[in-house]
């Protein structure tokens, strides 16, 4: 195999007729790929020009990748004065009849916005109608369970009252307990300059069982058992168990989405009345080491101090929140294509609308009781 000579350029200014450009070497591929070389011979042929006497009759050996490196310093067209060896004049001919790559020009879009609105409300309508044709769903589920309590879906509902449930409790305690004290202990620093120290139990209370209690464990839940759910139904998706649960004749609203609603809509308000107790209890031992209240005073002042009006408005946030949060949660669920990338974005999706419509709804349950339990 010959060895490969270095491609040069010689110039030669040349007098009236204008300068001459001689390229001889080896302009392949294989002597052009050191980066010395290359770099080199660019700004060789930056200078040269396309008006220029072009001279390649004395170069070994030419490929289209030298061919096309003569071609762009030429800015795409053959020059006036060109003098090819033969066998060259094929590589240029190529090139000559492909022309320069002219990229098509994208049309601005003036009213980008407008498009991008419209998609938006037309998503979020086909959600709104999914969600509405579940919740329809679900209530015929619930009327022929309640037709038929001896064949309904007892294990299962038992099963999601245990996982959204009791293996909860431990985290909502821990928050519970923990906002509990930072409530306390900042709402003492205020009281304490004005005075008003016996009145932290009225605070506490009405904070915690009407408002905290209910939105701390729906956030917990919706963050816990809400992401689990979702996964669940989109694993059963990508595995195909859906399709063939549908296939055996069983149904999907009354096996998975039915039970799912109920065991929430149970244990929530439970988990309500744990996360009010232990927030209780955290609030108690602040106010004992900031303002040196007694347990048994705080204890003996709480029934006074928060009508039985809150109780119930809390228990009846839990459940609707609990709901909410299953509805949600097999919403997207059921929506999940069978591919993981489709899996994260659905779930991801599912905790943060379960998040903010748990929010929209203690915004609405604050302005119906506006006036009750006070």
């Amino acid at each position: 195999m010959p060895i490969a000579q270095e491609p040069t350029l010689t110039f030669d200014p040349g007098g009236t007729a204008g300068a001459t450009v001689t390229a001889d070497g080896t302009w392949q591929v294989h002597a052009l790929a050191h980066r010395k070389t290359m770099k080199a011979i660019s700004t060789q042929l930056g200078r040269a020009g396309p008006d220029a006497q072009w001279d390649l009759s004395a170069i070994d050996s030419l490929d289209h990748i030298g061919a096309q490196l003569f071609w762009q310093a030429w800015e795409y067209k053959r020059p006036a004065s060109l003098k090819l060896a033969p066998g060259q004049e094929e590589f240029f001919k190529r090139l000559e009849a492909t022309g320069k790559l002219e990229l098509p020009r994208q049309r601005g879009l003036h009213m980008n916005w407008i498009t991008t609105l419209g998609s938006g409300v037309l998503h979020f309508g086909e959600h709104l109608q999914g969600f509405v044709r579940l919740i329809g769903q679900v209530v015929q589920d619930l009327w022929r369970f309640v037709a038929a309590p001896q064949r309904g879906p007892w294990k299962e509902i038992s099963a999601n009252i245990f996982h959204a449930g009791f293996q909860a409790l431990g985290i909502t305690a821990l928050v519970g307990f923990l906002i509990g004290v930072v409530l306390s202990y900042l709402s003492a620093q205020q009281l304490r300059n004005f005075g008003g120290d016996i009145y932290l139990v009225n605070l506490l209370g009405m904070s915690i069982i009407r408002e905290l209690g209910p939105l701390l464990a729906a956030i917990l839940v919706a963050g816990r058992s809400g992401s689990s759910i979702t996964a669940q139904l989109g694993v059963m998706r990508v595995t195909e168990e859906l399709d063939a649960m549908l296939v055996m004749g069983i149904s999907h609203g009354f096996r998975l989405v039915m039970p799912k609603v109920v065991a929430l809509a149970i244990s929530m308000p439970l988990l309500v009345i744990w996360t009010d107790t232990m927030a209780l209890i955290g609030g108690m031992v602040s106010a004992k080491l900031e303002l040196n209240l007694s347990a048994r005073y705080f204890i003996q002042k709480l029934p006074d101090a928060v009508p039985l009006a809150n109780y119930m408005i809390g228990l009846g946030k839990g459940a609707v929140f609990g709901m909410l949060i299953a509805l949600v949660s097999c919403h997207f669920g059921l929506r999940i294509q069978p591919n993981t990338e489709s899996l994260g974005r659905g779930t991801t999706t599912s905790v943060v609308t379960a998040i903010t419509v748990v929010i929209l709804a203690d915004a609405v349950f604050a302005i119906v009781f506006n006036g009750v339990g006070f």
